[in-house]
């Protein structure tokens, strides 16, 4: 095995190799082999994910990401030969064990990687302790405690910073895995082993957040789910990103020569924006402002990302607690034709009347009609009582299948009901939060989850602007209460406008952030920023998208990307894997957006 040195580069490369568990297996390959890396990461972890892990470790299956497995099979000899460190948050529920997995699979190869693994964030076992010594666990969304609620934690992990993972390749290892860190730690802490960030480094450490915010999806930078595909060429054959990291936090984003798919200003301000809530964006290791990030293009698929500052950290590590919510089934019909809504009523009517105690026999009872030609009639069904979800509502829906509306078809088969969990976001402080890292099970450092940083903690910022089922004060233009039937402004007098959709100027994208959306929406110029910024307000979201009407808004500004923020609190209900939406994690929510029909100047249309 050779050594690399990198202190003679003037960046370090950090490529992605993974955006969520079941991303392209044959990527970490293509990025080994695809040009000069120094870093291989991937993010295997989502909320989601950990539940869906923990389930796997209940039934007797591993509780960490296989397909990482597959990958370090396929690269392993290459980063060892070139000096390439692996580091990965692939351990999800047992990092131990996915370290075990890695080390076997190299002995198999005769190689003798140092590997390392990250212990610290799972805090199921101390939630008693915590809240006996007087730690609410608050949910962050709702304030209720987690004692009132009722509920036992099924998983609990607080998401870790960047610095024990610094600490592991400080100690040699060629290989670090991680359960619960933030997606961006995967880049801050090889850029603190690197650079030698201390938690002074502030703007330093909020520089490679924003780098490691714009990697975390893997394609999702390099024109996937990009609102302006048709710019994009060969996107089938999109290559994955990777940053070139400066001492001073500042990065290329680019991608490896002759791949697909394309690296931009708009691409990567698509990724900047997605699952974003404050422009302060809370870290571990420190509070990066999205407010003054400034975007470049500085050659073909090369787009510098400079200018971030940092600020101190918030007090308090975020954890994600899951647990039980019961059991659910969903029937999807198609309704083709004439009359859709009244075939829509019938189906109702004839399903309802073959359930015992109909529609309000159960604890939950979503009904949710979309689309057109056909219309897609989606009913779930949520309770604790696993037969009166499953195959006895399945039965139901497909009793009615030659009484009911004319064209009946179904386009999911009748199922058992399936176990749901609901995430519960909360809250610790920092410090009651230590970790280790162990390399062949020895324990080679133990110390905070974070880096220490100077100064006070910082307080994230209020909304521009918040539109609220409740009256909330008034504060200089960042507090407006809307009504419930808000007034919409006209165009303003004098501007000939014609309506459209509005993603003909404006890109979006979507996402969840626990059982609330964001859909980000910007636009390329300053002239389409001045526009959008007063045309598209909090209450004018509401009234172009239904789904948002009667939900708190908040609306946030982002004039440095030419962008705004919206954070719909409450759409996905209690988290997305209990969410009734046929689009739960709000994948969509941008596009029924850009979809809608807008006043636009005329003298933006091009």
């Amino acid at each position: 095995m050779t050594s690399h040195d990198h202190r003679g580069s003037p960046v370090l490369r950090i490529a992605n190799c993974s955006g969520f568990y079941g991303d392209r297996v044959s990527a970490a390959k293509e990025m080994v082999e695809g040009g000069p890396i120094d870093v291989l990461t991937g993010d295997w972890l989502a909320e989601l994910t950990m539940l869906l892990l923990g389930k796997a470790m209940w039934s007797g299956r591993p509780g960490y990401a296989r397909t990482f497995l597959t990958q370090v099979e396929q690269v392993l000899p290459a980063c060892l030969e070139r000096g390439i460190k692996i580091v990965s948050n692939a351990g999800g529920l047992d990092p131990a064990g996915c370290a075990a997995a890695v080390s076997e699979l190299a002995r198999r190869a005769g190689l003798t990687p140092v590997i390392a693994h990250v212990e610290g964030d799972d805090l199921l076992s101390r939630v008693p302790d915590l809240m006996s010594a007087g730690h609410r666990m608050a949910n962050t969304d709702t304030g209720q405690a987690l004692a009132e609620a009722g509920v036992t934690p099924l998983t609990a992990h607080a998401y870790l910073g960047g610095l024990p993972i610094a600490r592991a390749l400080a100690a040699g290892a060629d290989v670090v895995v991680t359960g619960r860190v933030t997606d961006a730690a995967l880049v801050v802490g090889p850029g603190m082993w690197r650079f030698g960030w201390t938690g002074d480094d502030l703007d330093e450490l909020a520089g490679a957040v924003v780098a490691g915010h714009v990697l975390e999806c893997g394609c999702q930078a390099t024109g996937g789910n990009y609102a302006f595909f048709a710019e994009v060429a060969d996107l089938a054959e999109a290559g994955f990103p990777l940053a070139e990291l400066s001492a001073d936090g500042s990065a290329v984003i680019t991608k490896h020569p002759g791949t697909g798919g394309q690296v931009s200003v708009g691409t990567v301000t698509a990724q900047l924006l997605y699952e974003i809530g404050s422009p302060r964006y809370l870290n571990p290791d420190v509070t990066a402002r999205f407010d003054t990030i400034a975007l470049q293009q500085v050659g073909a698929d090369r787009v510098r990302v400079s200018g971030v500052r940092g600020e101190p950290p918030p007090a308090d590590l975020k954890v994600s607690l899951n647990y039980a919510g019961g059991y659910r089934n969903s029937m999807i019909l198609a309704i083709e034709g004439l009359d859709v809504a009244a075939k829509a009523r019938l189906a109702e009517q004839t399903i309802w009347a073959r359930v015992d105690g109909g529609r309000d026999a159960f604890e939950t009872a979503d009904v949710e009609l979309v689309g057109s030609d056909p219309a897609l009639l989606r009913i779930s069904v949520l309770d604790q009582d696993k037969a009166k979800v499953g195959r006895a509502f399945s039965a139901a829906v497909v009793e009615t299948g030659l009484a009911s509306y004319p064209g009946f078809y179904a386009l999911t088969p009748p199922g058992d009901a399936s176990m749901y969990g609901v995430y519960w976001p909360t809250a610790v402080p920092a410090g009651l939060v230590s970790t280790r890292v162990l390399i062949d099970g020895e324990p080679v450092w133990t110390g905070a989850a974070r880096v220490q940083p100077s100064g006070r903690s910082a307080t994230p910022s209020a909304p521009d602007e918040v539109r609220s089922a409740r009256p909330a004060p008034a504060a200089a233009d960042e507090v407006r209460p809307a009504g419930p039937a808000p007034v919409i402004p006209a165009p303003a007098e004098g501007v000939e406008t014609r309506r459209m959709p509005l993603g003909v100027i404006a890109g979006a994208r979507s996402g969840d952030k626990g059982g609330n959306a964001n859909v980000g929406v910007w636009v390329r110029t300053a002239e389409e920023f001045s526009w959008l910024d007063g045309y598209l307000t909090a209450q004018r979201l509401a009234e172009l998208v239904p789904a948002v009407a009667g939900l708190p808004v908040e609306r946030y500004r982002l004039p440095n990307l030419m962008a705004l923020n919206f954070v719909v609190i409450g759409l996905l209900g209690r988290g997305v894997a209990a969410s009734t939406r046929l689009d739960p994690q709000a994948k969509a929510l941008g596009e029924e957006l850009r979809a809608a029909i807008a006043d636009v100047p005329v003298q933006l249309i091009t």
